[in-house]
């Protein structure tokens, strides 16, 4: 294992570009449920509608009455990992499922979880959605006192932690485990029959609550509580661990919440789905008064406004109200791409846009359009999606992005490795105007986002400022482990 060199301390303006994202990231979805009947079933719907939070792999435990665990979990699309008749063996009380972006660890099959291990009190499962930033100065101390790790996930290292604890229950095992945490965790641990359910102090992740009959479910999105008929209960609380067991529901610990509780306004910007309430707020109301908002500073004299499907629509609503210039369906995106074995030359680089995205001729053509998207991090995409307008007959193509300039990466769970990878890293709103080749392009500013969901803040907005909640220990001291290829 080799280390980078040591990064200063202070914001991400301070630390080389070279140095900063090197440690891959994680974006998941965690669901879990306990005490009603067809567990499995209900997970696997639940990811189902958490899908767009992970689409490398999936995995559901079931656990029994006795507290016997069985998982099912692979690369691949929910879809594609379970079949009715994988579903049909996985009989038991409760289950805990997860998707996952292959970010923290690479895409690698003993990555994907649940993980799933024996432990002294029963069987222990975990998922987990987020990023720990002293994940791998845990990892070195847990190595160095003995600790054999079969993943290169960050999440093992609260198994590891959980195991090694010398408290005398669970609960408290998992309280203790939880104090050594740095960074962004939403969790469903079960031990035996028995859910647990944390979120980190400053509440970087979305977790919610919900009653299914007379059990309970978890889950990232309120999306998941609404495929199976779920009622929403509410948030997990920054800080909090609770218990479920069956029909009980139980506060056993909670972290002292941090002084700035900091949920990702990112989640509302893109990740979240647009029917779900995250930290109370609905993400398409949310998303429409980005909208509003850009287009009051950000006007474009334009004949129409067209989205980027899906996530920027709502976006593309609300700037379209808000400028009386009329909304139009421009772009169309095909739904059914998934995975491809056609491997175009490197000479096509718009290949990927070409097969996920297609412009209505008749709506752009001698038409000047202003394309809405939701954020724009590497560029790649928008690239091509100009081109595509521009060859449609697209007079004037302005572009608007209803979030601001992405400089900075995500430490706690969001894709965002490098100021390198970043078209916002080093350069100015001009200079990515001129990379995009557009007719202009205008940016919604902090202000005006964070003021457009004032009710639910404040938020992290890290990608966007620099400005880190939460300490970057394993960066700050040099820890961040270099990837392994697979297959060595």
């Amino acid at each position: 294992m080799r280390a980078l060199p040591v990064a200063p301390r202070g914001s991400a303006r301070d630390i080389p570009a070279a140095a900063l994202g090197r440690r891959p990231r994680e974006e998941c979805g965690v669901f879990a449920v306990t005490g009603t009947d067809g567990v499995a079933e209900l997970a696997f719907l639940g990811l189902y509608a958490l899908q767009h939070r992970g689409q490398e792999s999936a995995g559901i435990c079931v656990i029994n009455g006795e507290g016997t665990a069985r998982v099912r979990k692979g690369l691949g699309l929910v879809s594609d990992v379970f079949s009715a008749e994988d579903l049909n063996a996985l009989l038991g009380t409760s289950a805990v499922g997860h998707v996952r972006y292959s970010t923290a660890g690479g895409s690698r099959p003993q990555n994907a979880q649940p993980i799933v291990v024996r432990y002294a009190r029963g069987d222990l499962s975990i998922a987990h959605n987020g990023n720990l930033t002293n994940a791998q100065e845990l990892r070195e101390e847990l190595v160095d006192e003995g600790s054999l790790f079969q993943t290169t996930s960050d999440s093992e290292v609260i198994v590891h932690l959980i195991a090694r604890s010398r408290q005398p229950t669970v609960e408290a095992q998992i309280s203790e485990a939880l104090e050594r945490l740095e960074g962004a965790y939403s969790i469903v641990i079960s031990v035996g029959d028995t859910l647990y359910v944390a979120v980190d102090p400053r509440g970087f992740r979305p977790l919610v609550l919900g009653k299914v009959g007379r059990g309970h479910v978890v889950a990232s999105e309120t999306c998941a509580l609404d495929i199976i008929g779920a009622e929403y209960v509410r948030d997990i609380r920054p800080g909090e661990l609770l218990r479920l067991r069956g029909e009980e529901s139980t506060r056993v610990g909670e972290r002292e919440a941090a002084r700035a509780v900091s949920p990702c306004v990112f989640e509302l910007v893109y990740f979240a789905r647009p029917d779900s309430h995250i930290w109370a707020v609905p993400v398409d109301r949310a998303r429409k008064a980005f909208g509003r908002q850009l287009a009051r500073e950000q006007p474009a004299d334009a004949d129409c406004v067209i989205p980027v499907p899906d996530s920027a629509n709502s976006a593309a609503l609300g700037y379209a109200e808000a400028s009386g210039i009329p909304f139009e369906l421009g772009l169309l995106r095909n739904h059914y791409v998934g995975r491809t074995f056609i491997r175009p030359s490197q000479a096509d680089r718009d290949f990927g846009a070409r097969v996920k995205y297609n412009p209505v001729r008749e709506i752009v053509r001698d038409r000047r359009v202003v394309v809405v998207d939701d954020s724009l991090v590497r560029g790649t995409t928008s690239t091509s999606l100009v081109k595509f307008l521009r060859d449609a007959g697209a007079r004037e193509v302005h572009l608007r992005i209803a979030s601001p300039p992405v400089r900075f990466p995500c430490f706690y769970g969001i894709d965002m490795r490098s100021r390198e990878e970043l078209i916002g890293g080093s350069r100015s709103v001009d200079k990515i105007a001129g990379l995009l080749e557009v007719t202009s392009l205008g940016y919604l500013s902090l202000g005006g986002m964070l003021d457009a969901v004032a009710e639910a803040g404040p938020f992290c907005d890290a990608c966007f400022s620099g400005n880190y909640p939460a300490p970057l220990v394993d960066h700050e001291k040099g820890l961040v482990a270099v990837e392994v290829p697979p297959g060595c």
